[in-house]
């Protein structure tokens, strides 16, 4: 059966070297943006809410302080590309959970994660607070926080979460990607606890208690609402879309992003247009033989009896997740994405609204973006539509911070 992975990496068994052909794009020159773009681009703030930092290096090796030609994403590139923080996902994907291998892959990915921060210490550095960040900004290094995706421990033992926090863990994905923790329901999977079990409302005292981030990203609506209501702090969806643009179960419906915001949240807006055009989604499902990218029934049988490493070596070719191939006709343009965020501000305000790319995550990018470098691109936009620097200020990272201030300060 047709998943996600296998879609964006024809086979989960491919070769290493067929894997660099289907994620290496044809090098194309910088899109043009406006001197002013330039200008205010360079000297904002950008703090990015989700990015697959280290899947690449995780499975293939090397450093991601080393420019790449693969994927979307690296030290190298983000800096050209302005950003300056970054929640750093340390990615648990569906796979290593039928065998409960969960919570193991969990401190196998923080592991690499701090060591590959330690390795690039003169471009980036650890960060656990919004103090941190600016710290290490001041530093001219760019700051990462450790943001779990997918599941820690299904179970959600709150000792687990506690020995991630001492870790530096400081944000952590309420649901299992696109499966249910047995205390959390997911967006994509049958109903289990419709929402929050009791014990999920204990798992969210004990965030907030320890001052970690709550991301609602891929959570059910019912989890989503529950969610808002249980926390004493905001809480956080770091990469995803509006369904009144595009009606997938992923993404956020109108009523849930208000509650969100009447609460001091902040939404993030994932850069890719299968989560901002209709016209791009119908595109892609119909690639995928009208198979949805959330689609992992068949992952049961395709791991079971297999070792931790040998899931390794079944999920690695298709990382980095670049991105399905749009053709331009297809694709949107910049300023297309900019209407969807653009949506969110009308209905909440310019407070709420962030960015959280999902670069190397698997994002469509828009027309013209070959990865990080062009986020002036989105700036651009945004002029045109007559955004103020403030407005574009508070986007690209100071709404983020404000919320991370507010949800790690002691």
């Amino acid at each position: 059966m047709l998943t996600r992975r296998s879609f964006l990496g024809h086979s989960a068994i491919a070769p290493f070297a067929l894997r660099s052909i289907l994620c290496a794009e044809p090098e194309t020159s910088a899109p043009q943006v406006s001197a002013r773009a330039v200008v205010i681009h360079k000297r904002t703030f950008i703090f990015d809410g989700h990015v697959h930092a280290l899947d690449r290096e995780y499975y293939h090796g090397g450093s991601f302080g080393t420019r790449s030609t693969e994927g979307q994403w690296d030290l190298v590139r983000a800096a050209e590309g302005g950003e300056d923080a970054f929640f750093l996902s340390i990615f648990v994907p569906e796979e290593y959970y039928p065998s409960r291998f969960e919570t193991k892959q969990a401190f196998r990915r923080i592991d690499h994660a701090l060591q590959q921060i330690a390795l690039n210490h003169d471009k980036v550095e650890l960060a656990m607070t919004a103090d941190d960040i600016l710290h290490i900004r001041a530093k001219g290094k760019m700051a990462a926080i450790l943001d779990i995706e997918g599941s820690y421990d299904l179970d959600g033992n709150v000792g687990i979460l506690r020995e991630l926090y001492k870790r530096g863990v400081r944000s952590a994905q309420l649901s299992a990607h696109n499966w249910n923790q047995k205390y959390a329901d997911a967006c994509c999977s049958p109903p289990q606890s419709n929402g929050l079990s009791k014990h999920g409302r204990k798992v969210i005292h004990e965030m907030n208690n320890l001052g970690m981030v709550i991301n609602v990203s891929h959570s059910s609506d019912q989890t989503i609402s529950q969610a808002i209501d249980a926390s004493d702090h905001p809480v956080i969806a770091t990469h995803g879309g509006l369904r009144s643009a595009n009606d997938i179960p992923r993404l956020m419906p109108d009523d849930l992003l208000k509650k969100l915001a009447s609460k001091g949240g902040v939404f993030g807006f994932q850069i890719g247009g299968e989560f901002a055009s209709r016209r791009v989604a119908e595109y892609l499902t119909a690639r995928r033989n009208g198979k949805s990218f959330t689609d992992t029934v068949s992952i049961p049988d395709r791991v079971k009896g297999k070792t931790i490493e040998q899931v390794d070596s079944l999920v690695a070719p298709v990382y980095p997740m670049a991105g399905a191939r749009t053709p331009d006709n297809i694709a949107v343009a910049a300023d297309e994405w900019v209407d969807v965020v653009d949506k969110a501000v009308q209905l909440v305000g310019e407070d709420h609204v962030s960015l959280g790319s999902d670069f190397d995550g698997g994002p469509p990018l828009p027309r013209g973006m070959r990865d990080v470098r062009d986020l002036p691109l989105i700036t651009d936009a945004m002029l045109r539509r007559g955004y103020s620097e403030g407005r574009i200020d508070k986007f690209w990272g100071g709404n983020l911070l404000r919320v991370f201030r507010q949800i790690t300060q002691k």
